[in-house]
């Protein structure tokens, strides 16, 4: 039997107080809709069907960003009018294929546990539907799990229509349910919206079974995931999920033998990788895809955007990287900048405050500080001093720098591309270089110096 994912992603958002979509506010920098579509496609289902409706646009724009073997899963249905969880169901339903088991999942809660709902396709085989239930701390506006007196389930009763007594449970509804095609095209039609919210409640689906004698099996989460079963309304939720989502990636992590500083200020806004022995200091940012090699140290404060790090390297605080490939044992750092495009190989020092943008630097090339490195191939053994420029962009176009092997480069050098400085050649501090260096040369240009004797500085006019 195929299995088939219905998510419910149809409304406004109001208490999210934002011109965004709901569903689409990033939990890690992945809008939260994403999350619960990968999850469910880790459920291998023939489709996945959504349900659109405020900002449907928008929504469907940002889908175009999942891989295309993922699109092509993918289903668009729309609920012009938000009536309720069942009315949002009946969109899709003719959609679904004639002999189908469904999974039903909501586009606000991204942090939902697959193994929880592998635990509602377990139990399906031996009832008409399967529900999730969870107890949280605090169950004010959810659904309650209403039983008999031997313990059988007989309903579900809304926040907004439970009695006092009814308020008292704190079994709750998580909304999550699996079942039968069949049993959505045979029951939908029959939910009324006799109720606070005048909607059409998909909760009412288990109480209709059950007066038909069908069986209903709740399945009480893991209380260990109850947290991640929570639903997205409004920012401070957002943050919460976001916390626990980091969490739980760090203990991950971890366990997997990287060490953390303090895994609660670890921050991954993509993918990474890394080798034995890695250490990550505090308020660290991963964004996209980060590799780290064999015993790297990343110190605190560093953002890290696709990059890759080989082994021994030593990344010092602060320092920002993005798009750029270290080779082993590289310094960077504390205050660098690698801008996109870099190749930097083994033993490659980057001090403070150095910017460098597409670029290649050879081996045990060393540029200590104060200094922009841009569109620059550079040569094995180099040392480029303080204050050095290479003078990329004439205003118009950017041009590339060329240094050879085993050059020294002075402080206070401006380097105006397209220029080349050859294999052995010195550059003296407070050089302009236009033209070829030959191999092995010496340059430098200066202004000669002169005394002026009983020099007196310029003085302030007096105001008027």
């Amino acid at each position: 039997m195929a299995l088939e994912v219905i998510i419910l992603a149809a409304g406004m958002g109001k208490r999210m107080n934002s011109q965004l979509p709901k569903v689409l506010h990033p939990v890690a920098c992945v809008p939260m809709l994403f999350h619960v579509i990968k999850t469910a496609n880790e459920l291998n289902p023939a489709k996945i069907h959504l349900v659109l409706g405020h900002q449907a646009s928008k929504v469907q724009e940002a889908l175009t960003k999942l891989d295309s073997p993922l699109q092509e899963k993918i289903t668009i249905s729309l609920q012009e009018q938000q009536l309720g969880t069942a009315h949002a169901v009946a969109q899709a339903l003719p959609k679904l294929g004639a002999d189908s088991q469904v999974i039903i999942l909501y586009g606000d809660t991204p942090l939902t546990p697959k193994v929880e709902l592998e635990k509602l396709l377990t139990a399906l085989e031996s009832c008409e539907l399967s529900l999730l239930t969870s107890e949280p701390k605090n169950p004010f506006g959810y659904g309650r799990i209403i039983k008999d007196e031997q313990g059988n389930f007989v309903g579900i009763v809304e926040e907004k229509d439970a009695s006092a007594e009814q308020k008292a449970i704190r079994e709750i509804n998580t909304g999550m349910i699996a079942c039968r095609s069949s049993t959505l095209s045979s029951y939908l039609s029959k939910i009324g919206n006799n109720n606070a919210q005048g909607e059409y409640y998909l909760t009412d689906l288990s109480s209709l079974l059950v007066k038909d004698g069908k069986r209903v099996c709740p399945i009480k989460a893991d209380p260990n995931n109850v947290d991640m079963l929570e639903g997205i309304n409004n920012k401070v939720q957002l943050a919460f999920i976001e916390r626990i989502y980091q969490q739980n990636l760090a203990k991950q992590y971890m366990m997997q033998g990287l060490t953390l500083a303090d895994p609660s200020r670890f921050d991954v806004r993509g993918e990474l990788e890394f080798g034995q022995d890695c250490f990550i200091d505090t308020n660290v940012i991963i964004d996209g895809k980060v590799s780290l090699g064999n015993n790297v140290v990343i110190g605190t404060g560093c953002v890290l955007n696709n990059v890759t790090i080989g082994d021994g390297s030593i990344i010092s605080p602060y320092t920002i990287m993005e798009k750029s490939q270290l080779k082993e044992r590289t310094t960077i750092g504390p205050f660098a900048r690698l801008r996109p495009g870099n190749v930097l190989e083994d033993d490659v020092h980057v001090g403070n405050f150095v910017e460098v943008k597409n670029s290649n630097i050879g081996k045990g090339t060393k540029s200590g500080h104060l200094t922009y490195i841009g569109d620059s191939d550079i040569g094995a053994g180099t040392n480029i001093g303080a204050g050095t420029i290479t003078c990329n962009y004439d205003g118009a176009n950017k041009h590339r720098t060329t240094i050879g092997n085993d050059v020294f480069i002075g402080s206070d050098t401006q380097l105006v591309a397209p220029v080349t400085v050859e294999d052995g050649a010195t550059v003296g501090a407070g050089t302009t270089v236009t033209k070829t260096v030959p191999a092995n040369c010496l340059i430098v240009t200066r202004a000669h110096a002169f005394t002026k004797a009983n020099y007196q500085r310029p003085t302030k006019k007096p105001k008027k």
